[in-house]
């Protein structure tokens, strides 16, 4: 890719003064004494989030374990340990409370209790928190300082990270007309908010929090388990009475003091987005940086309230929520917006153009800052859980019951469950047991059950209902990758015409009045969005969704429950304070090896040593991993054996070749190898004779599975966007026979050149000097010269010669990676006790599944 940047590059200012000579806290190692100290501390109050009371106990017996040699604790109680981790600098972003009251008139008689009560707000100085996350050295490597415009190998404009956006762009030649902030660093803010529920036993209780992250972060350094994406406040939540709930006046002051908070939060950021504020950067220099207010990541409803809008309106844009798809529709802009709140009464501006003329966007406070325009797509609620989980799902199901009726529907609602369950087991993909028979559907649910439900309902559904579901998924992966190009945009504008056509099969049979939902609608925005703001990845409600976990959930349940807002603030500073220490320690060299290797050379009076960056951890063959993150460089694929040797094989190719119950191993290993030596034939050229293929008489050694590992940054890479998974060919795994598809490169002219095999056998021998990597496979050729017209996917058979599965052995670096398959089902119902590790076996053609993951459907599309 290249990178087109808008001006020079960032002017690095000299240091503080009097900075350390090595550029870190010469006492960032306190308060612990020792790497003990610190390890004890993240173990127990980070990992394993142990209670005060065991601690306390922990602290007992190790008291006890030194006691005889004279030795001592650094702390006696828990209460001690605290303190210490209170003590650490690092990290350190005080929590502040404010308070808000209602300050309107009251109403005769005994007001409401919300008019009287105070409420408060609980943040951070966000100014603190981006110091904090800019500076944090292990982000060098994932941000991008300027604004730019990138290309790929064809000239074609691609769209990655917020800053490749036009937004950014844009904001950045804003800046640059003044002649003070020239060459300065722009650093949008990305804000992010959404209620979250905590509960326990019989009772539950909301918190709202706000979330911000540095724009120049790359998309997987946002994702990745660090301080990214940070809490930086916790919005009231106003209760009231049912009777008082629907009454516009609580409605206009909840939303009044919503933004009323959010302006608060950002207020410390305001005198830094017009003048530079001088801030240290990831790679250690220090810069004068300019402040924006970025995207801001929200689903539908927070976006209503975002954007001052009424309910059902789109946030975006000025159609009527009627039909909203029409076309005509206008976005939505701050300036416009101003004009017909100062020419048309609220009545009209309510029922005409869904403004709500009693609410200001925060955003109007602060500089180049449209809330309309930093509204950015969210595929988690919008494409995963809203289009896919509660529209499509559903209408399905409530197409099948006017269509065949109760009972029968019935039937074929639980053979599509069995269909799901039945798929066969691929790196990765989750399984469902019982098909979509669980009660609360996550995120992931959804994510998951979008890979394996178009191959399920085929056969039951008409052509157009197929037809619409495919497109919506083509789609659906192709705005869900981490790099979209130009002509990505053409095709994603298709699928949704695509989808908008065939989607009125819906309204056809009765299941539907009319379409138009806002989170549907909001699909046409998508490409606007993605040509301003990137991928929509990298701005997805499933990243703050994540951190409410760590932020808000976990803290919760170690509260006491009474008052639990104020500990919950306590437990998250403190685990700031430690990631930040263990950030600056590990940077130092001082968390290399485990506690007692690295203690054992402090003792041996060796020096800590930094660990190079480009280092990778040795790789334990661990034979229960199917698939997972790989550290280390990018790079496009490559393919090899699991080093794990399988015993008790025979070593003999005859003898092999009885065990595994394949006669015609010894022959087809003479031909690959009279290829491998001589290379291929002509395909006009007559077989070559066996007695002139070399005859193998040495040691072969055979392997249950092989790892690939290639570039797949839209799923969920390494930092490089590096993916590992395991193909395996077990004849022992969990109790049956594993023997996993793959996807084999001979360019042949359909499929983008690739056939199916399936690993039949992985060995690995010695032959002329050379060391051999082979598999030995069935083939399975596509079915007609184009993929399916109604799903859009390839389907396959076994290749058959007078009735017998043909074979081959092909050297292992000529497979690409895994392929998933899933059979035609066709519209005959599943035996209810079908074993999903039967269905490679049972069928005779299956869909070349490219929605198992996004690589997948990239790589065939």
């Amino acid at each position: 890719m290249l990178k087109v940047y808008t001006s020079r590059p960032i002017p690095v200012l000299p240091p503080p003064p009097k900075p350390p000579a090595d550029g870190q806290d010469p006492g960032a190692g306190a308060p612990f004494g020792s790497r003990v100290e610190f390890d004890f501390a993240q173990y127990h109050f980070v990992e394993l989030q142990t209670s005060e009371r065991n601690i306390n106990t922990a602290l007992d017996l190790w008291a006890a374990s030194v006691m005889a040699s004279g030795g001592d604790v650094p702390w006696r109680s828990a209460a001690e340990l605290y303190a210490t981790i209170d003590d650490i600098q690092s990290g350190d972003m005080p929590w502040k409370t404010y308070e808000m009251r209602y300050t309107g008139p009251l109403p005769a008689g005994a007001p409401p209790k919300w008019m009287t009560q105070t409420y408060e707000i609980c943040t951070r100085n966000l100014l603190d928190v981006l110091h904090h996350q800019l500076s944090t050295t292990s982000f060098k490597d994932h941000v991008d300082m300027v604004p730019y415009q990138q290309f790929n190998h064809s000239g074609k404009r691609v769209w990655s990270n917020l800053m490749s956006g036009d937004w950014a762009w844009k904001q950045a030649n804003v800046l640059a007309q003044d002649r003070d902030n020239r060459g300065c660093a722009f650093v949008p803010v990305v804000g992010g908010s959404d209620k979250t529920t905590v509960s326990v036993a019989t009772g539950h209780q909301e918190y709202h929090p706000v979330y911000a992250s540095p724009g120049i972060l790359t998309g997987p350094a946002c994702r990745a388990h660090g301080n990214g994406v940070l809490p930086v406040a916790f919005l009231a939540i106003p209760k009231t009475s049912k009777k008082h709930r629907t009454k516009p006046a609580f409605q206009k002051f909840c939303r009044q003091m919503y933004h009323a908070s959010l302006a608060l939060v950002y207020q410390p950021l305001k005198p830094f987005m017009e003048s530079p504020d001088i801030a240290r950067c990831p790679d250690g220099h220090w810069r004068r940086v300019i402040y924006g207010i970025g995207p801001y990541i929200a689903d539908y409803p927070e976006q209503v309230w975002l954007a001052a809008i009424v309910q059902n309106w789109c946030p975006k844009c000025d159609a009527h929520p009627d039909n909203l798809d029409a076309e005509g529709a206008r976005l939505r802009t701050r300036t416009k917006t101003e004009a017909l709140i100062m020419c048309f009464d609220p009545g009209i501006l309510w029922d005409d153009y869904g403004v709500r003329a009693d609410v200001m966007p925060f955003t109007n406070e602060f500089p180049r800052a449209d809330i309309h325009e930093l509204l950015s797509p969210d595929l988690l609620h919008q494409v995963i859980k809203g289009t896919f989980k509660d529209h499509i799902v559903s209408w399905v199901n409530e197409y099948l019951h006017p269509e065949h009726g109760e009972q029968r529907a019935l039937e074929i609602i639980q053979d599509i469950d069995r269909r799901i369950s039945a798929v066969p087991e691929f790196p990765g993909l989750r399984r469902f047991p019982d098909g979509r028979d669980f009660n609360q559907w996550t995120g992931d649910d959804s994510k998951a059950l979008m890979k394996i439900y178009l191959a399920a309902v085929a056969g039951y559904l008409p052509s157009d209902m197929i037809k619409a579901i495919a497109a919506f998924m083509d789609f659906c992966y192709l705005v869900r990758r981490n790099a979209i190009s130009s002509p990505d945009l053409i095709t994603i504008k298709q699928c949704l015409e695509r989808f908008h056509r065939y989607r009125q099969i819906f309204i056809d049979c009765g299941v539907r009045v009319d379409i138009s939902l806002p989170r549907q609608h909001s699909l046409v925005h998508y490409i606007c969005g993605i040509r301003l703001f990137g991928f929509p990845n990298g701005l997805c409600s499933s990243i703050t969704e994540s951190k409410h976990i760590k932020a808000v959930k976990e803290p919760w349940r170690r509260s006491s429950r009474y008052n639990a807002l104020s500990q919950m603030l306590v437990t998250l500073q403190r685990l700031d304070k430690l990631a930040a220490l263990k950030s600056d320690l590990t940077v130092r060299g001082m968390m290399t090896g485990t506690t007692s290797s690295y203690t054992a050379r402090v003792l041996a009076g060796e020096q800590p040593q930094v660990e190079a960056a480009a280092a990778v951890a040795a790789v334990v063959d661990n034979e229960d991993d199917d698939d997972g993150i790989v550290h280390g460089p990018k790079s496009l694929s490559d393919i090899e054996l699991a080093p794990t040797k399988q015993r008790g094989y025979p070593k003999n190719v005859h003898a092999l070749a009885t065990r595994i119950h394949q006669p015609q191993l010894p022959t087809l290993l003479g031909r690959f190898l009279h290829e491998e030596l001589h290379g291929v034939p002509d395909g006009d050229a007559p077989p070559v004779p066996d007695d002139e293929c070399p005859i193998f008489v040495g040691e072969i050694t055979v392997h249950h599975s092989a790892i690939a590992r290639f570039y797949a940054p839209s799923d969920l890479g390494g930092a490089g966007g590096m993916y590992r998974e395991r193909i395996r060919s077990n004849p022992r795994w969990h109790g049956y026979a594993r023997r996993d598809t793959l996807l084999v490169d001979v360019g042949a002219p359909v499929m983008q050149g690739f056939v199916v095999g399936r690993a039949l056998l992985f060995f690995s021998f010695i032959f002329a000097e050379r060391v051999f990597e082979c598999a030995l496979i069935n083939w399975l050729v596509p079915v007609g010269n184009a993929p399916d017209p109604d799903t859009g996917m390839w389907v396959v058979e076994l290749e058959r010669q007078r009735g017998i599965p043909t074979m081959a052995i092909i050297p292992i670096d000529a497979i690409a990676r895994a392929a998933h398959l899933i059979p035609v089902y066709g519209t005959a119902a599943l035996p209810e006790d079908f074993h999903f590790s039967d269905s490679l076996d049972a069928f005779n053609t299956y869909f070349v599944n490219w929605y198992a993951d996004h690589h997948m459907h990239e790589f065939l599309s």
